[in-house]
């Protein structure tokens, strides 16, 4: 018997009491729950998220659609960054000011491989104010989930407002949850009983966020 016909026996077994005429699963649990806490204009909701991503130590910026292209730019020079993974779909006028190596992201990229690249550059599918989590789900513009975990450095685009919602449920009402879902409340961390943080331990060190709007915006950095 092999491993597969185990799993499926006891799953079989588990659900023999069970009716056919038992209440569907997906009416089965109660979800009047609040979708999200508090009345917040469009604005409030985008302040929000960047004080929570800041809070999680992500370092939030904020621009314009036209001034994008020269962030990316700028944040890769900062960090002294010559190579960075780009997702085969991610629009390319955002990486028209990177002087750096652009390596596209392949299946064939071995995890040695990328763990020599500097940094990265995805967009998201949607970021959640309430909890400052920003999630990505694999789409061409953001790549496998292997390029936003081996590198240092991620650097990831927020459409304000379009991809902004208040909360964790908002937020999977407009995800496939058959896709690859990676959640990102900041950097990668972790702490032992005594509480030392200790940084980059399933993921980059560095987050950077860029909110970027159709609407002129002066920086911000959190």
């Amino acid at each position: 018997m092999s491993s597969r016909e185990r799993i499926l026996g006891r799953v079989q077994r588990a659900l023999t009491d069970v009716r056919e005429d038992d209440t569907p699963y997906e009416q089965a649990v109660r979800r009047d729950y609040l979708r999200e806490h508090g009345n917040r204009t469009v604005e409030e909701t985008v302040d929000l998220l960047a004080e929570n991503l800041a809070d999680y130590r992500a370092i939030v910026h904020r621009c314009a659609e036209s001034e994008l292209a020269a962030v990316i730019g700028r944040l890769l020079s900062e960090r002294g960054a010559g190579s960075v993974v780009v997702p085969p779909g991610l629009e390319p006028s955002w990486l028209t000011a990177v002087d750096a190596e652009q390596i596209t992201d392949r299946a064939e990229n071995t995890p040695h491989e990328l763990d020599r690249v500097d940094s990265v550059v995805t967009a998201c599918a949607v970021a959640a104010a309430e909890t400052g989590t920003i999630v990505l789900d694999g789409s061409p513009d953001q790549g496998r989930r292997r390029i936003t975990l081996v590198p240092d450095h991620h650097i990831c685009v927020v459409r304000v407002p379009d991809q902004v919602v208040s909360s964790v449920p908002q937020a999977l009402q407009r995800l496939d949850p058959t896709r690859p879902l990676t959640w990102i409340s900041g950097p990668s961390a972790t702490s032992d009983i005594e509480l030392d943080r200790v940084e980059g331990v399933h993921g980059p060190r560095t987050l950077e966020v860029v909110l970027v709007s159709d609407q002129p915006s002066a920086e911000d950095n959190s």
